[in-house]
């Protein structure tokens, strides 16, 4: 199944891309074809024919997150429906009626200027010629967002770790669907032939108790709690959080406790129960190469010397970070990064593992992806 996916860079279609690329990587772990063919779209594809084209050739679905929500009035009324058009008239060039998902907004039932160019946008979306499907979407927040950009939920996260006060409405009331989410419930659409109008359940929280949370998030993790994550909402939003960290506050070192017996550090407290084990890696071997959707992860060496690399799923840059058993450092694996231990010591290597669910063969959330590309 051929699913385009435009706006491939932005929050919610990154998410959606990324869970089109581990459905093809469990695929390839069990030698099994992969099921999808996936091609991402940025803003600049609209202004190419031939890019368009080739992308739309065969194209069973486009799940249609690129947009404008942040310009002057004028390009804001024209842009949602321009880029549109643009996708509408490409179909057609290419003699292709995929099924659009389109993200829509809940600011479409508004008359305002947002509100419109979203609601003007869909009528032409629709008139296209294939199965059409309007997700009318709330406030999104994820890994990955924007601060300052039209994202409360990202902004707090930032001035919250950047030590900062926020301005608050006491007042102010948002409803929130995490990016993930909305990128599954689309691609479900893509997939189930879904046509007609969905509007997700969503979360809604007054915007001081959504500040609060993450400031208790930030103050517990900085004294490595881990929060009670049994809240599937509450392990999104931590994860968001989590992801902002990441990598300008990695390692996270513990803290040592010694005296003449020796010396004690915790490895790991809180998050609502979950799994502990360890491994022993021979020198030379590498193990993970896989990411996560929603699984928080622990890497803590206790022994030996290794290095730890991470790097974003579809992205290229790689992090990498040398931890030993004599100053030990927790790093915690960003959701959506794929990541990989590999011992580089003359001896075995002891490292201690933590997640904050027990694993489940049936559901696993562990996707074979090799950091390097190979």
């Amino acid at each position: 199944m051929k699913i385009v996916v435009t706006g491939g860079g932005g929050l919610i279609g990154h998410h959606a891309a990324v869970r089109l690329h581990a459905a093809n990587c469990a695929a390839r772990f069990k030698k099994q074809s992969e099921p999808y063919g996936l091609v991402r779209l940025d803003h600049g594809a609209f202004a190419d024919d031939a890019r368009l084209a080739d992308a739309l050739d065969g194209a069973d679905a486009v799940l249609h997150f690129a947009g404008v929500n942040r310009a002057s009035d004028a390009d804001l009324a024209s842009g949602n429906p321009d880029i549109a058009r643009r996708l509408a008239d490409a179909c057609r060039a290419a003699g292709s009626a995929p099924h659009i998902v389109y993200a829509n907004s809940t600011h479409a039932a508004n008359d305002t200027v947002y509100g419109n160019s979203k609601r003007i946008a869909g009528e032409i979306l629709a008139a296209a010629g294939g199965r059409y499907t309007n997700l009318v979407l709330p406030h999104i927040f994820g890994e990955g967002a924007r601060p300052h950009y039209n994202n409360v939920t990202a902004t707090f996260i930032a001035q919250v770790i950047a030590g900062e006060t926020p301005d608050v409405n006491p007042d102010g009331r948002v409803t929130l669907l995490h990016a993930g989410e909305a990128a599954q419930i689309a691609i479900d659409a893509a997939i189930e032939g879904t046509t007609g109008t969905i509007e997700p359940a969503a979360r809604p929280t007054s915007v001081v108790d959504l500040l609060a949370k993450i400031q208790q998030f930030h103050t517990d993790y900085s004294a490595n709690l881990f929060p009670d994550l049994t809240d599937p909402f509450d392990l999104a939003l931590f994860n968001s959080y989590r992801a902002a960290l990441y990598p300008g506050q990695y390692p996270k070192m513990l803290k040592l406790n010694g005296d003449a017996r020796g010396t004690l550090f915790e490895a790991s407290r809180g998050g609502g129960g979950g799994q502990t084990f360890l491994s022993w890696t021979h020198p030379g071997i590498t193990r993970g190469d896989h990411f996560h959707l929603d699984k928080v992860e622990r890497f803590l060496v206790v022994e030996g010397e290794a290095i730890i690399r991470i790097r974003p799923v579809l992205g290229e840059t790689i992090w990498e970070c040398r931890v030993s058993g004599d100053a030990p450092a927790a790093i915690d694996m960003p959701t959506l990064h794929t990541h990989n231990i590999v011992n580089v010591g003359d001896k075995p290597l002891l490292t201690l593992f933590w997640t904050n669910a027990v694993f489940d063969p049936a559901a696993p959330d562990t996707y074979a992806d090799p950091v390097s590309g190979a």
